[in-house]
């Protein structure tokens, strides 16, 4: 990445798994019609990410469906939060899209990482993650 496109405070190194980032990209690309900017945030932060087999991934990564706690370092804000798919975005019951610039922000960032990042105003927010748990893997059905 070239030193003019580096955002301020510089971007912290994600990490992803190979199939979620296949995924996600497929996402970013479907979606560019109706949501650019948050598709574009998700392709730039896809295009920095190293990607690892999954069975590979640390379990403090955060990935599509885990649960995690970030601080707003401005106000000093803790939210708590399960990213999940656009279909399945709920603010009432803190499920955030991967098209929002939060989503996008928390995407492959690591516990005791920190990115800066645009709010959904524009205005320019430290997150900090402080926690991050993986969902439960599904379960397979006895025979």
């Amino acid at each position: 990445m070239s030193k003019s496109n580096r955002r301020p405070g510089g971007a912290p190194p994600i990490l992803l798994s190979e199939p979620e980032a296949d995924a996600l990209f497929e996402v970013a690309v479907a979606w560019q019609r109706r949501h650019p900017i948050s598709a574009r945030l998700l392709l730039d932060e896809l295009e920095r990410a190293a990607t690892v087999p999954l069975r590979e991934l640390p379990s403090d990564v955060v990935t599509m469906g885990s649960y995690v706690v970030f601080v707003d370092r401005a106000t000093g804000e803790r939210h708590s939060v399960q990213l999940v798919y656009p279909g399945e975005a709920d603010m009432a019951q803190q499920r955030v899209s991967i098209l929002t610039p939060v989503g996008a922000a928390l995407i492959g960032m690591r516990r005791g990482s920190a990115i800066d990042w645009p709010n959904r105003h524009g205005e320019r927010r430290t997150l900090e993650i402080v926690d991050v748990n993986q969902p439960s893997p599904p379960q397979e059905k006895a025979a």
